[in-house]
């Protein structure tokens, strides 16, 4: 398996799983505005991660996984407010959120490796 590729995966599932839960929320102003945040701020992170894979350096690299880090934290914000505004019940949401938090987790740790070996802290 090539490295990386497993997280790849992961985060393109994840933009699946969001676009057909965008799908299914009513059309109404409040969900049309949190369906498009969401869809931007969830579709991002597995585009942003093939370009980290493909960076031209290490400050890139670690740059461009900030990125996917920051769009996955704005994920699981629209996550929650759909969550507590109860758009959706909290049982429908409770794997995609966890999945949104263990990614996070999982690049952070990523950039804190990265920084190592370049020498940052």
């Amino acid at each position: 398996m090539i490295k990386g590729s497993n997280i790849s995966d992961r985060l393109v599932q994840f933009s699946v799983r969001i676009i057909r839960m965008v799908r299914s929320l009513s059309n109404n102003t409040v969900s049309k505005h949190i369906s498009n945040q969401l869809l931007r701020s969830a579709t991002s992170p597995g585009a942003n991660y093939e370009e980290a894979r493909g960076a031209e350096s290490a400050s890139d690299f670690i740059h461009k996984l900030k990125v996917v880090l920051k769009e996955l934290r704005e994920s699981i914000y629209w996550l929650k407010v759909i969550q507590q505004a109860e758009i959706i019940p909290a049982n429908k949401l409770s794997d995609i959120l966890k999945e949104a938090e263990e990614l996070s987790k999982i690049i952070g740790q990523s950039i804190i490796t990265a920084r190592k070996n370049q020498g940052q802290k």
